[in-house]
């Protein structure tokens, strides 16, 4: 099920390329695509109204795709943040050993990126995502990346 979620502030967006967690590092590096744990992912700040619409939303598409012997609800991923919530979308490099394709992403007017484009947080975006529900160590549903949308870039901080 595809969505779009709009007009949000992006947050750590990693979508340039592939990364990963490094323990030692302490942080997202970069990583080739193949790396098992490669993902190209983004957290988002959403206000409280459209947080419960796309919670609406993600609940139908796990009723949708629930087994009778999946939990009644998904659990609920999004985090409080003041007055909003936090939430995050992500693509791992491969699935089931086939590599994915990257996110795209466009700017305001539908013009699509230059593929090296890098994505700041506290630019105001659109993601578009495809619901996956699951129930694997807990129920819930994924929000699969496809391509972002920036409506205002933020310049880099120094």
């Amino acid at each position: 099920m595809q969505y779009k979620i709009e007009n949000v502030e992006a947050m750590w967006p990693r979508i340039n390329r592939t990364y990963k967690f490094d323990s030692n590092e302490r942080k997202s590096v970069p990583c080739d695509v193949k790396d098992p744990l490669a993902a190209y992912e983004m957290s988002f700040r959403i206000n409280k109204d459209q947080v419960k619409v796309l919670w609406a939303e993600m609940c139908k598409a796990y009723k949708s795709k629930a087994d009778p012997s999946w939990p009644e609800k998904p659990v609920n991923p999004f985090k409080a943040d003041d007055d909003y919530y936090i939430g995050k979308v992500k693509l791992k490099g491969s699935y089931n050993g086939e590599l994915t394709k990257k996110p795209k992403q466009y700017d305001a007017k539908g013009k699509l990126l230059p593929d090296d484009f890098m994505l700041t947080s506290a630019s105001m975006v659109n993601i578009a995502v495809t619901f996956v529900p699951y129930n694997v160590r807990g129920a819930g549903v994924s929000l699969r990346l496809r391509a972002v949308q920036v409506l205002h870039y933020s310049e880099p901080e120094e």
